[in-house]
């Protein structure tokens, strides 16, 4: 990996809207998120024979004036996240000379492989993926990197603020950026409505003070009485690098799916037939029916089964679609492992993740067959692969719609090289019992 240029892009100098102070609180649904890791994405783009005067003449000068532009509709992702000494919480803060942190880089790793299916290490991904500076005082809300692989195409990737952005907002942000790249960069840029960030925080109401609970309980969990501490912005470390951790992506079909809804069908007495048996439950009860047992182990230790749900519709009154921030909530359940290792430990994951969805929709932490993210196009195609490299520091999968618009699902994770062999083999094998 080298590193070409570190630089900040701002909002277009052109537009009025860039040239005051803007500031945004944040809500009890951002606040609850404050301390946890950004979410880490890659978007890898084929394009072959691209050289390096290429890239600096055409591809990079048009994703920054197109980000320039982008901006202007995405005010405080110019911003910073701040605490002043006279706010009871955490602000977004904008100025006129803030801009988006981004880093361009040239990278020798195989392109070929990262953007394929293939099992790969997990850390190779890594450098392709910017670093979201936090400190006690301030916090970038995102930072962006584009990376050029000589002769085979470019990836651009983001690390997201979990405060400032959930993965609907992430997405919304990445679409408006290419849309815009794709339609020539016009200093009067529109977005059509669905892209348009909807910034009134009075959409998402908190009559009980819940902001202030989850504030208070990060503030306990620092461990300081130091007030000066507790209101520090750095975020908790992870778990570790993954340096042992290899990576793989798979895909459940959409006759994969049928199969799977069928099966637990036919397992499933008269009473449990109401089950919401969507193309979520599913998949999540599969992957997690076979992590489980490619861990084998103790069948006593506790699984714990966690997503989260989008609340933007179901909210009265409902939430707009492209309301800029967070907007979910956390659904978890407990269980044995021995209960996914009996013979019926998929028709059970199911049940546990049925009627906790039933006329939900849901979201894993980590994406969503429904983000549509192949849809991001800058103009040089849609993407070959979109990857979460923070998978593999939080023991998570992703989870996005495949790319050939088939309505199957593509689950992205990282697991241990032993683990991943036995869970290759039973992902093959279970889907057809």
């Amino acid at each position: 990996m080298k590193i070409l240029e570190s630089t900040r892009v701002t909002p277009s100098l052109n537009s009025p809207n860039a040239s005051a102070p803007f500031s945004l609180p944040l809500t009890y649904s951002d606040i609850f998120w404050l301390k946890f890791h950004p979410v880490e994405r890659l978007f890898f783009y084929p394009l072959n024979g691209l050289t390096l005067p290429r890239f600096n003449s055409e591809i990079l000068p048009k994703l920054k004036q197109s980000l320039s532009l982008t901006l202007l509709h995405f005010l405080p992702l110019a911003g910073n996240l701040k605490w002043p000494s006279n706010s009871p919480k955490p602000i977004i803060s904008y100025t006129p000379s803030d801009g988006v942190p981004l880093t361009v880089a040239e990278s020798d790793a195989d392109f070929n492989l990262l953007s394929s299916n293939g099992v790969y290490e997990a850390v190779e991904l890594h450098p392709l993926a910017p670093e979201l500076i936090t400190s006690d005082d301030s916090a970038s809300t995102i930072a962006l990197q584009i990376t050029l692989f000589p002769n085979t195409g470019f990836c651009v990737g983001i690390a997201a603020h979990h405060a400032v952005l959930d993965g609907k907002t992430t997405t919304m942000f990445i679409k408006s950026w290419a849309y815009i790249c794709k339609q020539g960069n016009q200093e009067n840029s529109s977005l059509p409505a669905e892209l348009t960030p909807v910034l009134d925080r009075s959409v998402l109401r908190d009559p009980g003070g819940v902001d202030m609970i989850y504030l208070k309980t990060w503030l306990d969990s620092m461990g300081s009485d130091s007030d000066t501490d507790k209101k520090s912005l750095k975020i908790l470390p992870n778990k570790g690098e993954a340096e042992s951790l290899v990576r793989a992506t798979v895909e459940i079909t959409r006759e994969d799916l049928k199969k799977l809804r069928e099966r637990v069908l036919s397992k499933l007495p008269d009473t449990g037939k109401d089950l919401h048996l969507s193309t979520f439950v599913l998949t999540y009860a599969y992957i997690a029916t076979c992590i489980v047992r490619s861990r084998g182990g103790n069948g006593d230790r506790d699984v714990g089964c966690g997503f989260t749900i989008d609340c933007r519709p179901l909210l009265n009154p409902p939430v707009p679609e492209n309301y800029f921030g967070n907007c979910n909530t956390i659904k978890g359940e407990l269980a044995k492992a021995r209960d996914f290792l009996d013979e019926d430990g998929f028709v059970l994951g199911v049940q546990k993740g049925g009627y906790a969805e039933k006329s939900l929709q849901l979201f894993t932490v980590a994406g969503s067959p429904g983000f549509g993210v192949y849809g991001s196009d800058f103009g040089w195609g849609k993407p070959l692969k979109v990857v979460i490299v923070s998978v593999d520091k939080n023991e998570a999968v992703s989870l996005a719609e495949s790319i050939d618009g088939s309505r199957g699902v593509e689950i992205g994770l990282a697991l241990q090289k032993h683990e991943m062999e036995i869970f290759s083999s039973l992902f093959l094998a279970e889907v057809e019992m």
